[in-house]
């Protein structure tokens, strides 16, 4: 630790560089002044510690971070990008995101947003596919894709898992995926549930004429998912589902540096540290770091449903936004960004075929519609929730309301009239 003047991380007539990672943070003191508290955040998330050390040499004083810019409780902070492992999510993590959380100098603490040094950045792989391979894969083009999870998210046995999939695609769903918590219990394991779920999307595909795709939860011990995602290839799948913030970074990439599939995305667990507006960090950070480590598609929420997340977050992470505190254009997952392929948002969490019109609103054609209980839940049955929710999507995509269309499209009309429209 610098032992020059009280504040040393703090130097307010500092300008970036393009090779420092810049982080936007909101930082609420515990027991001392707000510049002393981010000082703490400063050194304790990069060179420095609680006190002067011996071993300290001159030239490490030069990679001390730098906050350079406080706005009330908001501060930005520069780091030299050489403090970062290229290529590496859960170092930079460790740095930025570590042990700053817990330190006593901060009752609270949100890391709001970055903006990575190009060189950072492109060490990194980004998707595989992303949103204009999908729509090669799947054949799909001028419209969302339609995707289900199937429900109930536990308990059924393997052949009623398969055949509640195997409904769901006929009935017009494009994907249907397993949901996060069902990985390989003893009701329904994963090599008989993968086996015989992509039986019955093959089938499906057939008979529609229409490509269609399995999204299995490969989330397991790094070498268990490994071997998954291989199962899933050789039996003709072309997707898998990860839980990135369960299993980690380090697993994600894992998973992207040794499997061709495309990379569904579940953002389970995001919400213990990304809903405090004052402690945690953002989804949108969460999404950054999801698209640089190598994700095809991502949940991102509604903004409407049954989810946490406003149309104004959900829109700041899938649409083009102007980020005054940061001081850059973003586009977030649809950017260009570094080179690095777009990410496909998920908009998903207790929607139903009402929400269509909502959803193609706020947040256009180049998202995956994923409902759960709007497909399984119509009175009909999961065919006929599927076709409703497809004839939704239709129907706005043609520019035609939902009371117009259902006149003359039953399965959407009985959806209807089950749930309501939304109104927005």
């Amino acid at each position: 630790m610098v032992k020059e003047k009280k504040y040393a991380f703090i130097d307010q007539s500092y300008k970036p560089t393009r090779n420092d990672l810049v982080c936007l943070f909101r930082v609420t003191p515990e027991g001392m002044s707000l510049k002393e508290a981010i000082n703490n955040v400063a050194l304790e998330s990069s060179i420095g510690t609680w006190c002067n050390v011996s071993s300290n040499e001159k030239y490490v004083n030069k990679l001390g971070a730098k906050a350079f810019a406080i706005s009330g409780d908001w501060v930005k902070i520069a780091y030299p990008q050489e403090l970062f492992e290229e290529g590496s999510v859960s170092n930079i993590l460790s740095s930025i995101a570590g042990n700053v959380f817990g330190m006593k100098a901060v009752k609270g603490l949100r890391l709001e947003d970055i903006k990575f040094p190009a060189k950072l950045l492109k060490s990194f792989p980004g998707p595989r596919f992303g949103i204009d391979g999908y729509r090669r894969i799947l054949k799909v083009k001028g419209r969302p894709l339609v995707g289900t999870i199937v429900k109930p998210k536990l308990g059924l046995k393997t052949k009623d898992h398969a055949k509640v999939a195997y409904e769901s695609w006929v009935g017009g769903c494009d994907l249907v995926k397993d949901d996060e918590n069902l990985s390989s219990q003893k009701f329904n394991p994963f090599e008989k549930r993968a086996a015989k779920t992509l039986e019955m999307c093959d089938k499906a595909s057939e008979e529609t004429g229409e490509r269609k795709g399995y999204l299995v939860n490969v989330t397991a011990e790094a070498m268990t998912m490994l071997s998954r995602a291989d199962l899933v290839k050789e039996l003709g799948g072309r997707f898998v589902m990860h839980d990135i913030i369960t299993a980690g970074f380090s697993s994600l990439e894992t998973l992207r540096g040794n499997c061709k599939l495309g990379i569904h995305a579940h953002r389970a667990m995001h919400g213990a540290f990304t809903e405090n507006p004052k402690h945690g960090l953002s989804m949108m950070c969460v999404a950054d770091f999801a698209r640089m480590a190598g994700v095809d598609s991502l949940h991102i929420g509604t903004g409407i449903g049954k989810m946490r997340g406003g149309k104004r977050e959900v829109g700041e992470i899938n649409e083009e936004m102007e980020s005054k505190k940061v001081g850059k254009t973003q586009h977030r997952l649809a950017q260009d960004w570094g080179g690095l392929k777009p990410v496909f948002s998920v908009c998903s969490g207790g929607i139903y075929p009402g929400h269509i019109p909502y959803l193609m609103k706020n947040f256009g054609k180049d998202i995956i519609i994923q409902a759960g209980g709007g497909v399984h839940g119509h009175p009909n049955g999961t065919r006929t929730g599927a076709t409703a929710m497809r004839q939704a999507v239709d129907a706005t995509t043609e520019g035609e309301t939902l009371e117009h269309y259902g006149r003359s499209h039953k399965e959407l009309m009985d959806a209807m009239e089950f749930w309501g429209k939304v109104r927005f």
